[in-house]
């Protein structure tokens, strides 16, 4: 980035829609003043437009109000949606990996036991040769 890029960054639109907002509103109230009309009529006019600028900025108010409403209650569902999700998810892989340990303890105690019974059966087939091959 140059050195001028740096002392004047970009503007963003809304920047520049209120840039154009407010100077049409100077212009608006410099051409009243400006105009060939008495005095009673200008602050009559004036008062007219000035309720006229008050009432649409009170919707447009309203208008960002309810919009900025609607984008908390959209992202508190969101928010809501992925955390059961979420939640869901841990539930599923707890469930798996209590499944996977007992699934694995049974196979090690299958296995202790077959262990032990050959162990009992190897000792009783080495004592019997051992007593055939002794008498």
């Amino acid at each position: 980035m140059n050195k001028a890029e740096e002392q004047y960054p970009v503007q963003t639109g809304s920047t520049f829609a209120k840039g154009i907002f407010i100077g049409g509103l100077l212009g608006a109230a410099a051409a009243l003043l400006f105009a060939p009309k008495p005095g009673r009529e200008l602050r009559g006019d004036l008062s007219e437009k000035v309720g006229i600028v008050t009432d649409r900025t009170k919707e447009v108010a309203m208008v960002v109000g309810d919009k900025a409403s609607e984008l908390a209650k959209t992202v508190s569902s969101k928010t809501s949606d992925i955390a059961k999700t979420v939640n869901q998810g841990r539930n599923d892989v707890m469930d798996s990996v209590r499944k996977a340990s007992a699934d694995v303890a049974n196979e090690a105690s299958r296995a202790s036991d077959e262990v032990a019974a050959a162990s009992v059966e190897a000792k009783e087939d080495a004592r019997k040769e051992l007593n055939s091959t002794s008498l």
